[in-house]
């Protein structure tokens, strides 16, 4: 049979194996046929690996002995920031440019056990410090529903790998809303899971009180399959959750869905007053109740709710995660490993490494968290942030003491220009006001496509590429995202909604 990567899940496409309509190595071909295609456009990948087809010749025996599982000859693309034993590991920085992971991260280990392939390494913004990708060292990645549009950050290429047909699912990490917000921009399902359900180990560090590594994918099913491979304690990773206190968490819900029926009772919050704020664009608004009237209309209570402290989070973000980043971007400083700019002493040494090597937005962060933990202002911003994190926490608590879920619209806005927002950091921040308070109350997320609304179609003759519409001017369909939120370890939560809301069978 002729193989359709768009038209292809991780489900169905296991399927096809297991019946023999064509082979691993097959599949895998046309993957690399899709990004050949297709990457000079988007910049999705900054590596195809050459030993791709090896791999799936490894996964086929697999499958002809009957041992496959449901990754098993899957093509995964990875971000760029996760391990993979001696692959290049940039993290989209000149500063680690040709750098070689000397091992493999626990969730590469984890879905090479279970058979999967790995494409290539995705685009990302530099040390994921972005909300658009266009701080990619190696250039921006765009969206491939528009080429003149982003397709999010700082994960956007691992999005628009999905998106274009190159992979059938994705690694990234989400930092700040990094999975869930090109997922919106790019019409997928993005998973920003429980904090220490997923190992982190192997993953290049940037906040990482807030880092979750997790999937993109084309359906909540195929995101499941990902996220139930790659979760678990990891000795190797003294933040992750032990199995069997991830299980009691989940025995802790208020509600569960072994009967296969909509739970009585069964409350979504909704924080309006924190939503129907000035900056949110209207047709987002407009799709954000849509979305809720739907899920009531599967059954769904919708309860509204206040969450008085979450209006800061992306204040309380923006001091706590550069401090974590100053600190975990000491390590590149040009004698352990990665580019080395000499100087006249090892000061110089230092500077010059790290002037050449950042670019710069992690120079900016960088700066901005070495000051707030400076003698002086500890006290006065990183400790003050530490507390109002408690309070958000605190917030999402009591709240899902009388609701069982809560709603919010993914991003503010639809997937914006490449160019649009650069010259205006702050703006570009405010693109993360709806997704930072899950990282900041270590809380699971997903994002789920919602509808889509209609905008000017770029240019092909603009300087950021186009929608290759000949020149004319024409309307173009970008998605938006509605996400969920679920108490601690209750991924399962958000597996159930998403699936019903989409229409995929439980």
């Amino acid at each position: 049979m002729k193989i359709d990567l768009t038209a292809l899940t991780i489900k169905s496409t296991h399927s096809h194996l297991a019946h023999g309509d064509f082979s691993a190595e097959e599949l895998t071909k046309s993957a690399i046929e899709v990004i050949a295609k297709n990457n000079p456009d988007t910049n999705a990948f900054l590596e195809v690996f050459d030993d791709a087809l090896d791999s799936a010749r490894q996964a086929q025996n697999v499958i002809d002995d009957g041992r496959a599982g449901l990754l098993t000859g899957i093509p995964l693309g990875i971000k760029d920031n996760i391990l993979i034993n001696g692959k290049k590991s940039s993290a989209a920085s000149k500063i680690l440019q040709n750098y070689e992971a000397p091992y493999s991260a626990t969730v590469i280990e984890n879905l090479a056990s279970a058979g999967s392939i790995f494409i290539g390494r995705t685009n990302m913004d530099e040390f994921a410090m972005g909300s658009s990708t266009e701080n990619s060292s190696f250039g921006p990645a765009r969206n491939p529903l528009d080429l003149s549009r982003v397709p999010g950050g700082s994960s956007g290429g691992s999005a628009a790998a999905v998106a274009m047909g190159g992979v059938l699912g994705a690694l990234g990490s989400d930092t700040a809303g990094s999975l869930r917000q090109p997922a919106s921009f790019c019409g997928l399902v993005g998973l920003k899971t429980t904090y220490g359900s997923v190992s982190r180990h192997g993953l290049i560090a940037l906040g990482s009180s807030l880092d979750q590594i997790g999937p993109v994918a084309k359906t909540v099913s195929d995101a499941e399959i990902i996220f139930n491979c790659i979760r678990g304690a990891d000795p190797l990773d003294s933040t992750t959750i032990p199995d069997e206190q991830y299980a009691a968490a989940r025995e802790l819900g208020r509600r569960d869905f072994e009967t296969g029926d909509v739970p009585k009772n069964f409350k979504i919050g909704v924080p309006r007053s924190l939503i129907e704020t000035p900056g949110i664009d209207k047709d987002v608004l407009e799709n954000f109740k849509a979305s809720v009237a739907r899920m009531q209309s599967l059954g769904y209570k919708i309860e509204e709710i206040e969450l008085p402290n979450v209006p800061y989070s992306l204040a309380v973000y923006y001091i706590l995660l550069p401090g974590e980043a100053s600190s975990n971007l000491a390590r590149f400083d040009g004698v352990k490993y990665g580019l080395k700019v000499g100087g006249k002493n090892l000061l110089e040494d230092y500077l010059n490494t790290r002037a050449e090597g950042f670019g710069p937005e992690p120079r900016r962060r960088i700066l901005l968290g070495t000051y707030v933990l400076s003698s002086g202002y500890y006290d006065a911003y990183y400790n003050k942030a530490q507390a109002v994190r408690r309070l958000i926490a605190s917030d999402f608590e009591k709240a899902f003491m009388s609701v069982d879920a809560i709603a919010m619209p993914t991003t503010p806005t639809p997937a914006f220009k490449l160019g649009e927002k650069t010259a205006d950091p702050v703006t570009m921040y405010l693109a993360d006001i709806f997704t930072a308070p899950a990282n900041i109350a270590n809380i699971p997320a997903i994002s789920l496509p919602s509808g889509t609304v209609e905008r000017e179609a770029g240019d092909s003759d603009s300087e950021s590429g186009g929608s290759r519409s000949g020149g004319k001017s024409a309307k173009v369909s970008l998605p938006l995202g509605f996400q969920i939120m679920a108490p601690l370890c209750r991924e399962d939560i958000l597996f159930r909604l998403g699936k019903e809301f989409l229409g995929e069978s439980v």
